[in-house]
């Protein structure tokens, strides 16, 4: 017999109740609201913001070029003859080692081949940039001092510490009904004007080429005269050098005296005689001799498909292309 049922009371039921926490009772700074409150000092941070602004707006660099600070040069040396690896043993090594002395020296690469070297020396870029022109006269100093123990027959080194100059205008030269020689000449000229334009302090020319005299003789002509090649060559060495003949000292002045027969003109080359073995024959017999332009060419320029020779302007950093314009 069962008994009686009685109802437990409820179960009690959990609640998620959390106390307020302390940062939602706290009001958060509103910046909108305390402008509003204070505009009379907001209204005054304003203009100073703005009056700071338009001051710091006109001290912004304004170059149209602006300068840095190159801090590599190039040193190539010459040795006829000579293979790639006795110019890399005997001249590059040497030339490296002396470079590593040198304050702020950072990276030395070489490049060697037969008859020729190229070094690029780097300094570190924490090195101060007024100190760059001391630096590069160091190393010239220490090349200088190690030349006379470089083989003979080496020519230079040669030193470039302007490669990375930037010319703000370049002016393309052409012409049409005049030689070449005529125009080098006028881009010439045109140069020594511009040099004395008022902010230019370089002008180069680029694309022109160096004018030679090529003498070209066959050599089965030589094998029939007889002749050999190397005496050919040295007889018109001796007859062209140029050498003193002492000096003349009078009471009153003082003579130098200098050997003539240097050649003046084509004409006169074709006309020299070369002797060997008891005959003598006229080089323009024997050779064939033309003026003419360095071959392999140097550096061409060309604009609108023509080859030009062009001019290259730099001016302080102080100045502008367009206030140069002007003038």
């Amino acid at each position: 017999m069962s008994g009686p049922v009685v109802d437990a009371p409820d179960a009690p039921i959990a609640a998620d109740r959390r106390a307020p926490h302390a940062a939602d009772t706290v009001s958060r700074f509103n910046i909108s609201k305390w402008a509003l409150d204070h505009s009379a000092l907001t209204r005054y941070l304003l203009v100073v913001l703005m009056l700071l602004g338009a001051v710091a707006y006109f001290q912004l660099g304004q170059d149209e070029d602006p300068p840095f600070t190159f801090r590599a040069m190039a040193l190539r040396v010459f040795w006829p003859g000579a293979t790639a690896q006795r110019v890399a043993e005997q001249v590059t090594d040497k030339l490296e080692r002396t470079l590593q002395e040198v304050p702020y020296a950072d990276k030395i690469r070489s490049y060697s081949k037969p008859g020729e070297a190229l070094i690029i020396f780097q300094v570190r870029d924490s090195s101060p940039p007024k100190e760059m022109q001391q630096i590069w006269y160091t190393v010239r100093k220490k090349i200088g001092d190690i030349r006379a123990t470089l083989p003979g027959g080496v020519i230079g080194p040669y030193f470039n510490d302007e490669f990375g100059d930037v010319y703000g205008s370049i002016y393309a030269l052409s012409t049409d009904g005049f030689s070449y020689q005529e125009l080098k000449d006028q881009a010439d000229r045109v140069r020594q004007r511009l040099l004395k334009v008022q902010d230019v302090n370089k002008v180069a020319i680029f694309g022109a080429q160096d004018e030679k005299l090529f003498v070209e003789i066959s050599q089965k002509r030589l094998a029939q005269l007889g002749l050999d090649f190397t005496q050919v060559l040295g007889q018109i060495g001796q007859q062209n050098a140029v050498e003193s003949a002492g000096t003349i000292n009078a009471p009153t002045d003082f003579v130098q005296v200098r050997v003539g027969g240097q050649f003046n003109s084509v004409d006169e080359l074709r006309q020299f005689p070369i002797r060997a073995g008891g005959a003598s024959f006229k080089l323009g017999d024997i050779a064939e001799i033309r003026r003419g332009y360095v071959d392999p060419p140097q550096v061409k320029v060309r604009h609108q498909g023509h080859e030009v020779i062009a001019l290259g302007t730099r001016w302080p950093r102080a100045a502008t292309s367009s206030a140069w314009a002007r003038r």
